[in-house]
This record gives C-alpha cells, sequence and structure tokens, in this order.
C-alpha cells in the first residue's frame, strides 16, 4: 500500500484559504484522522487528496505517482488514483439488489488486466475442495432444516465463504451431490480425478504456447505476467464481491434491497463497494455519524477490524474527537486551514502543542486554570491559581523558561519572515479568515459576557491544563471546594467542583454518590499537569502542581 505525501498544499476560495500550506506525510497501512471542527478544512484536504477537489497550489503524491503538481500541471483524476471513497451519505442505488450495488462499478473497469485462464483456476479450487469431501457435506447438511429440506441459497454462501470461492464454483460443488452419496470419499476421488486430468491437459496447452501459470492461473511470458486492456469476469467479479462479502459479514443480504437492510446494514454494503475493486488507499468522510451511539460503536470496531484485515491505508474524516482518538494510528488536528499537531492519538491528548488541541480534544473536556508566577533556581515556577491560592509546578524536564521564550520568538520571527517573503510572490492573495490566537474558557459559576478586552498576557502569565482525571478528590486534599454537580453514569461518576467563582470538572471512577452542596477537599495527581504559556497559548511542559 502507498505512502501520501502532501507538499506545501493549499486550497483557496478567493480570499477564504481553506487549507492553508499543509505539509503532511500518510505512512503506509496508516489509520489516519483529520478531526477539527466543522468549516476547518478537514474534508477539503480529504478531497483534494482523492482528486474531487482540485488545490490552488502544492503537490500531491501517492505512492511512486504525483497525483497532482501546480507547478508541473499534473492533474490526475480521481478514477485513475487507485483510491476509494465513502461517504457520509451511503448512496446505494435503491432499485438495485446488495449485489448489484457491490458489482456496478467493477462492471465499468476497463483497463491493463492480468490474462487469467478463470476455467482452469476454477477447477484447481473445485480439486482443492474435494481433497476433504467430508467437510463439503458436513457444510451441506448444516443447511438442512428439522424437516430435512436444504436451503440451497445458505449452502451455496457456506461453501463460498468456507473455501473462498465463486458463486459459480459453489454450484458445481453442489452439483457433485456429496452429501446424497453412500460413499461421499469415492465419488469425490472420481471427480477428483477427472479435474486433475483436465487441468493437466491445460498447463500443457500453456506450455505448447510458450506460457506459464503463475499460482492465481495467470498467463507468464518472458518471466512477465502477460496483460491485456479488457473488462472484469463475471467469475472475477463475483468472487470479488463475496471477498468483499465476507470481510464485512453480508454474505446473507445479496438479494435484498437497501430499504429491507437497517442502517447498520448499509453501511457495511457501502464500506463493500469501496473495497471491491481493491483501492490502495481508503477515504471515509464522517461514515458513522447517520448511525445512532450503539450502532456507531459497533461499526468503530469493525473499521479497527477491516483495517486490519485489509492492509489498506485509512484517511478518516471526523468532527467526534472520540471516533479519532479510538480508530486512530495518528490524528492530524486542523483548525482555520493550518494544521495544529499530527501525532498518535494518546501524544495528542497528554503533550497538545497549544490550548486549542488540548481544549478540542477529551471529554470530559481539560480543565484550564489561569496563573501568575515566576521561576526558581531550581526550575519549579511558584504560581497563584484559582483566585489567591499558592502553588508549586515542577517540571519534570529541565526548563529554562527565558530560553523558551527566546526560541519562540526567535521561530515567530521567522515565520514572518517566511509569511513577508510569500507576499512579495506574483499572485500572492492575502488570507481573509486571519489566524487569531486561540481564547481558551475558564468555567465560572457566574460567567460575564466576553468583549475581547483582556489585558494582554505577559511572559508571567501561564495556562494550567487539568485532565478531569487528575482532579484528585481525597479527604486530606489541600484545596476545600464543593459539588457544584454531580453526574453519575454507573462506571464514574462526573463532578463539578466550586472553588470560589472558579469550576473544576473531575472524573471519579466506580459508583460514587455526592449530594449538591458537599464539602470536599482536593488536590491535583500525578506529573501529567500541563503548563502553558498565556502569552501564546503554546506548550511549555508537563510536571506535577503542588498545593
Amino acid at each position: 500500500m502507498p505512502k501520501i505525501v502532501l507538499t506545501h498544499v493549499t486550497k483557496r476560495w478567493d480570499k477564504f484559504y481553506a487549507v492553508d500550506d499543509l505539509n503532511l506525510v500518510i505512512e503506509d497501512n496508516a489509520f489516519v484522522t483529520l478531526l477539527g471542527p466543522s468549516g476547518c478544512g478537514k474534508t477539503t484536504t480529504l478531497r483534494m487528496i482523492a482528486g474531487l477537489e482540485t488545490p490552488t497550489s502544492g503537490r500531491i503524491t501517492i505512492g511512486d505517482t504525483v497525483v497532482y503538481d501546480s507547478a508541473a500541471g499534473i492533474n490526475i483524476p480521481p478514477n485513475k488514483r487507485k483510491v476509494g471513497f465513502l461517504f457520509q451519505n451511503y448512496a446505494l442505488w435503491p432499485n438495485m439488489t446488495v449485489y448489484q450495488n457491490i458489482s456496478f462499478g467493477l462492471s465499468n473497469i476497463k483497463e491493463s488486466l492480468p490474462k487469467y485462464d478463470l476455467e482452469a483456476r476454477k477447477t484447481a479450487a473445485l480439486i482443492s475442495a474435494l481433497e476433504k469431501p467430508d467437510d463439503i457435506v458436513k457444510t451441506i447438511e448444516e443447511c438442512v432444516d428439522k424437516k430435512g429440506k436444504l436451503d440451497e441459497k445458505k449452502a451455496q454462501i457456506k461453501l463460498i465463504d468456507r473455501y473462498e470461492v465463486s458463486i459459480f464454483t459453489a454450484r458445481e460443488l453442489m452439483s457433485y451431490k456429496l452429501q446424497d452419496a453412500a460413499d461421499p470419499a469415492s465419488v469425490a476421488a472420481a471427480k477428483k480425478k477427472e479435474l486433475e486430468a483436465k487441468l493437466s491437459a491445460t498447463v500443457e496447452k500453456c506450455k505448447a504456447a510458450g506460457c506459464t501459470f503463475d499460482k492465481d492461473y495467470a498467463f507468464v511470458k518472458d518471466g512477465k505476467q502477460v496483460k491485456e486492456v479488457r473488462k472484469l469476469s463475471k467469475e472475477e467479479i463475483d468472487l470479488s464481491v463475496r471477498r468483499v462479502a465476507r470481510i464485512v459479514k453480508i454474505g446473507m443480504f445479496m438479494d435484498r434491497y437497501p430499504a429491507e437492510l437497517s442502517g447498520g446494514q448499509q453501511q457495511r454494503v457501502a464500506i463493500a463497494r469501496t473495497l471491491a475493486p481493491e483501492p490502495s488507499v481508503l477515504f471515509m468522510d464522517e461514515p458513522l455519524s447517520n448511525l445512532d451511539a450503539k450502532l456507531r460503536l459497533e461499526m468503530r470496531s469493525e473499521l479497527q477490524r477491516l483495517h486490519l484485515e485489509t492492509g489498506s491505508t485509512f484517511v478518516y474524516v471526523t468532527h467526534d474527537q472520540m471516533e479519532a482518538m479510538t480508530l486512530a494510528t495518528r490524528i492530524c488536528l486542523i483548525e482555520n486551514g493550518l494544521l495544529q499537531q499530527y501525532d498518535a492519538p494518546l501524544t495528542v491528548y497528554g503533550r497538545p502543542n497549544n490550548t486549542f488541541v488540548a481544549d478540542f480534544v477529551g471529554n470530559p473536556a481539560i480543565n484550564f486554570i489561569e496563573g501568575k508566577g515566576k521561576q526558581k533556581p531550581d526550575g519549579s515556577i511558584d504560581i497563584s491559581i484559582l483566585g489567591d491560592i499558592a502553588a508549586n509546578f515542577k517540571p519534570n524536564e529541565a526548563l529554562k523558561l527565558t530560553e523558551w521564550y527566546q526560541e519562540q520568538a526567535k521561530a515567530d520571527a521567522a515565520h514572518k519572515e517566511a509569511e513577508a517573503e510569500k507576499a512579495k510572490q506574483k499572485g500572492y492573495v492575502e488570507k481573509g479568515n486571519k489566524d487569531t490566537l486561540f481564547r481558551h474558557h475558564i468555567a465560572l459559576v457566574n460567567e460575564t459576557e466576553d468583549f475581547g478586552d483582556e489585558i494582554e498576557a505577559t511572559e508571567d502569565d501561564f495556562v494550567i491544563g487539568v485532565r478531569p482525571e487528575f482532579l484528585d478528590l481525597r479527604d486530606d486534599g489541600p484545596i476545600e471546594g464543593e459539588i457544584y454537580s454531580a453526574m453519575p453514569t454507573g462506571m464514574e461518576t462526573t463532578v463539578k467542583v466550586q472553588v470560589g467563582d472558579f469550576l473544576l470538572t473531575g472524573v471519579v471512577f466506580g459508583g460514587v454518590m455526592y449530594d449538591l452542596g458537599q464539602k470536599i477537599r482536593f488536590g491535583f495527581r500525578g506529573d501529567d499537569i500541563i503548563l502553558f504559556s498565556k502569552k501564546n497559548g503554546r506548550f511549555i511542559t508537563q510536571g506535577s502542581l503542588i498545593v
């Protein structure tokens, strides 16, 4: 499967930059989720890779093929990119059966394909199945009802799945009627001998023509597969349809129409249709958003399994951070067309690049606590939080704040210089949807309207990020608060704790009950507390917060 590389990819409409100078590498066999709020540019990114949207500038490669390059004038159409696309709307043909829906795209393929001897391949499959006649009999007899009547359709599907053959091969196996024979083994042996003679004659005929067969019975000449421009045969189409039906477990629904299926079954049909042409990359644009919560959870599990079984590269668009966290090998978080972070899910959760990432990922949301303080000679920071509570933040790693701010200033100056150089280029259009510093939310009991007239932050102003699971409710806690709300779910209880006018969210595991207004004490657990700069909103370090 191929690696996907986006280099300086930009998409704008007039002055609106949907995607702004995106550089991204999606590794072979990765499951990448494009995550972000509505309108951030994630679907546009997906559509540009698939070829459904043309970038304004940049370069996109899939494997060894450059599919788009603005400088070289390359723009390969979607149907030539060997990608599959699964939309939010399943878009199944209502007048076609499940089988017809899956096979429709396959019947329209006409390209350079290996030349097979399909009869020889079918014969070899029959010989292989006949080696264990008792298994064939057992499989067929499993489809006999209490009245002794054989369900032929069910038997055919079981044979298809057991031996990974087409419906045509399964029907031929059924025609031998081994289940009715007094001695199935001798009938199978005789048939096998007949088929082996037939296959041997076909192989000799191939040799006489100066060719050989590979393991799939494709013609090979001078060490290379013989190819020809052709359409897929009915046998090949059926094998593909049955293969994907096996993967998503819809073999019994082939003759049904979409209206006769549940939402989850329709989703499986849509996935099967997308997988049938064996795309090198599978794109999914919020495919689970139309399902109910329980079914969505089931389908997440199915997609994980599907990714493992197919070995394909998956690129998945969602605004649901729980989907992104549970499915992805890497999360690509976008805001206002700009890449905010591209990391493994737990890295995005535990070490967010900035306050926007920290706020967007996590449910319940992270607690932001503003503080003011100075760094001590030992590297820790004495900081005042939650009004006037004295605390000390101890970094996990050596930290010199003055040097950190100097590095940030250098990076900002380099970025500003690069933007100035870009502005001098011919055809440059100034970005209309300006990038602004994310304003983190401090939860208060009595919140006032935000007029944006906040005092400018200094290098002594910090934002501390505390995930709810690190709020430690205990009898000997250093801070006193009271229960503002408590929401038990059985497995855990989400509580909001009031300290003065401030509200903090915590998660207590187990069925713990609290009364509203109950006095409690708490502290901060562990060394995964996050320190951000209030001045630029960026991640500084992780550490422990001691009160």
